[in-house]
């Protein structure tokens, strides 16, 4: 019998409203239904910080197979304002549709691509036999309709509905029904679906974020103290903890500052509990001190950064890679520590358990690297990828004194010198336990150097005993592993969130011709250096990909191996990667070219539509970009045409530099 391949399908749906809008909650209702019929789903929610108004523009990709990204393109937009529908009707795909209410909105078809339909749903007429409805309903309409546009079976939205407003009572659950079964049959009266025959044999998937996944990883490897500052992105760590904590058996504390909470996860630890806190880069800079102290006193304490655009206070609710330096050089001085950036869903659940473990076990502070992307997009997972069963191990930690005889003479030694560097461990109030745990360096029973004179030899001693848990630590990890081709062209260097977008643009990539492997870090702190030489020492060619500026892992490769990449690809304008951005810089590379770090179309789109907004109010909109000559500018130019956003007719001229973004001339008709 001949075998015919099935290409899994696929769709990518753009929400997109003002913040207020109930955009997270539609989105999140459209994923759950994908994710209750055994299929993927990749959700990402780009927002601003404001409670109402601005763009919230959120992408929900569902597949057939595993995704890993919010993907490239879109096929589906469901506009709640006018503003909505002018940023994104470009950018649906051929074959798409746009939808939106067409009693308050409007779109012209000139803003469409070939090939894209409008579905314009009459609000009023469809839900006025349904009572008095609140605005947002026409969240609900478009969600009925989206039904049958990309083929999904109604009665799991109804199963949804009834989970989401449960609460409510039966009449909400009726109501929202209703409103999506009106929009579901209207769509299927007036428009042919765009997809349709899903295929899956999974049962229903769990459907989480990468702070939820933090959050379970560590209850399960048995963390009992949770304490944090509510810092944007790391919040939802403490929202779970909060709901879920005390049924559980963690007490969890809500501190004043992050100072506060750094020194009481610490004191938690050095008290025998489990302790683990988050925050973000600002929050993370009033901690350092007390890292520091962790690693002085020896205690087990884990720290998770969740990294937004910097710096200061940066951007609350844009991802960046750009604490890396700043978590090096957290506190003064050596000391033994982790660093760990998980890369998956998978992994903050499985780092956060073992992040426990390393802490306890080498009796030092392990700092967990995010981002806003890692830990606020919501995945779908297999089934068995989490499991509540994770090992427990508490390292050198008694359960009663030592007999003099089995510690040396006098009072028990909590630093005693040890082949490995680390030293037998009694909680406070054991019997016979009693020692300082002093923040200035000390010898082996807590008395500090500086009490005693000049020791320069005791200074040296307890320091390489600290240290030397470094090498047991090493040997613990695992090693980072090439993924990929062995004779692949180029290698794409990672750590952390961009695992999932160097993964598909590898796949894209080997669609048109060109083998690419990939090698990413998950342990940054202490480095598998002889490993990773090893490895780039056969690459062709090397390129790191990460979400800052200056390339800061790249820098640190070169510090720890002395190796120097071919390029680094970076971006550091607040939004994830997309394959796209990866791709045409290996080609670019691949090609001996310089990458092409001009605005582009979709830039200078953007760079028009707010200065005509600032300028002229709702009267223009951005409609045609040219590509021009310098002109005595000094540089290339985006010549934009602006037109009258009711009459369609040419209102005004801006002119854009295509290296700057510079906007050098603006004129408007009849002015």
């Amino acid at each position: 019998m001949e075998t015919v391949n099935h290409k899994p399908k696929e769709i990518t749906i753009g929400l997109a409203g003002a913040a207020g809008d109930g955009l997270d909650r539609t989105g999140y209702n459209l994923a759950n239904v994908a994710s209750r019929l055994g299929l993927h789903v990749y959700a990402y929610n780009s927002y601003q910080s404001l409670i109402r108004g601005g763009h919230t523009w959120l992408r929900l990709r569902i597949s057939e197979r595993k995704i890993h990204t919010q993907g490239d393109h879109v096929n589906v937009v469901i506009a709640l304002n006018q503003d909505s529908i002018e940023r994104h009707a470009r950018a649906i795909e051929p074959g798409g549709v746009l939808l939106f209410n067409g009693d308050r909105l409007r779109c012209d078809p000139a803003l469409l691509p070939e090939g894209v339909r409008l579905l314009p749903l009459p609000f009023n007429e469809l839900t006025g036999g349904l009572g008095k409805l609140l605005p947002v309903m026409q969240n609900t309409l478009a969600v009925g309709a989206l039904m049958h546009l990309v083929g999904l079976d109604f009665e799991v939205l109804r199963g949804v509905m009834a989970d989401t407003f449960g609460r409510k009572g039966g009449e909400i659950i009726a109501q929202n029904v209703a409103v999506a079964q009106a929009g579901f049959h209207y769509a299927r009266a007036h428009s042919e679906p765009i997809i349709a025959g899903w295929r899956s044999s999974r049962p229903r998937l769990p459907f989480l974020t990468g702070n939820t996944a933090f959050a379970m990883g560590a209850a399960a490897g048995g963390c009992k103290f949770y304490a944090a500052y509510p810092m944007s992105p790391a919040s939802g760590i403490l929202h779970w903890f909060a709901e879920h904590g005390p049924k559980i058996g963690v007490v969890v504390k809500q501190c004043e500052d992050e100072l506060a909470v750094a020194n009481m996860i610490i004191g938690a630890g050095h008290a025998g509990a489990r302790a683990m806190c988050a925050t973000s880069g600002g929050g993370f800079a009033l901690m350092t001190e007390a890292i520091g102290m962790a690693g002085m006193i020896e205690a087990p304490a884990v720290f998770i950064n969740v990294q937004r655009g910097g710096p200061s206070t940066g951007i609350p609710t844009k991802t960046e890679q750009g604490d890396l330096n700043q978590v090096f050089g957290a506190s003064q001085g050596d000391y033994p520590r982790a660093i760990i950036a998980p890369a998956t869903l998978k992994e903050c659940y499985y780092s956060a358990a073992e992040a426990l473990n390393l802490a306890e076990q080498f009796q030092l502070p392990v700092m967990i690297l995010s981002d806003l992307l890692l830990s606020e997009h919501r995945e779908t997972l297999e089934p068995d990828d989490l499991t509540p069963e994770v090992p427990i191990r508490r390292g050198e930690r008694l359960r009663e004194a030592p007999a003099p005889g089995l510690n040396g003479k006098g009072p028990f030694r909590r630093y005693a010198f040890t082949p490995s560097g680390i030293s037998p461990r009694l909680l406070p109030g054991t019997p016979g336990a009693m020692y300082v745990a002093p923040t200035d360096d000390h010898d082996e029973q807590g008395i500090l150097i500086s009490d005693e004179h000049t020791n320069t030899a005791l200074r040296r001693k307890i320091q390489e005993k600290r240290m030397r848990k470094m090498e047991a630590l090493l040997a613990e990890l695992p090693p980072p592993v090439l993924e990929g081709p062995a004779d692949a062209e180029i290698t794409l260097i990672g750590w952390g969130s961009t695992w999932g977008v160097i993964h598909e643009a590898i796949e894209q990539l080997a669609e048109q011709g060109i083998r690419a492997n990939h090698l990413h870090i998950n342990y940054l702190v202490p480095f598998h250096k002889r490993e990773v030489t090893e490895i780039l020492r056969h690459c062709q060619r090397t390129a790191v990909v990460e979400s800052n500026y200056t390339g800061q892992f790249a820098r640190h490769l070169r510090a720890e191996t002395g190796f120097s990449v071919d390029a680094v690809i970076t971006k550091y304008d607040g939004e994830p990667f997309d394959p796209k951005h990866v791709i045409e810089p290996v080609r670019a590379i691949l090609e001996g070219r310089l990458r092409d770090l001009r605005v582009t179309e979709e830039e200078a789109r953007e760079i028009a539509y707010h200065y005509s907004r600032i300028y002229l109010g709702d009267k223009a909109r951005p409609v045609r970009f040219e590509r021009a000559p310098a002109d005595g500018y000094g540089e290339p130019l985006w010549h934009v045409q602006l037109a009258d956003r009711k009459s369609g007719l040419p209102l005004g001229d801006l002119i854009i530099g295509q290296e700057t973004g510079s906007t050098y001339a603006w004129q408007v008709h009849g002015e």
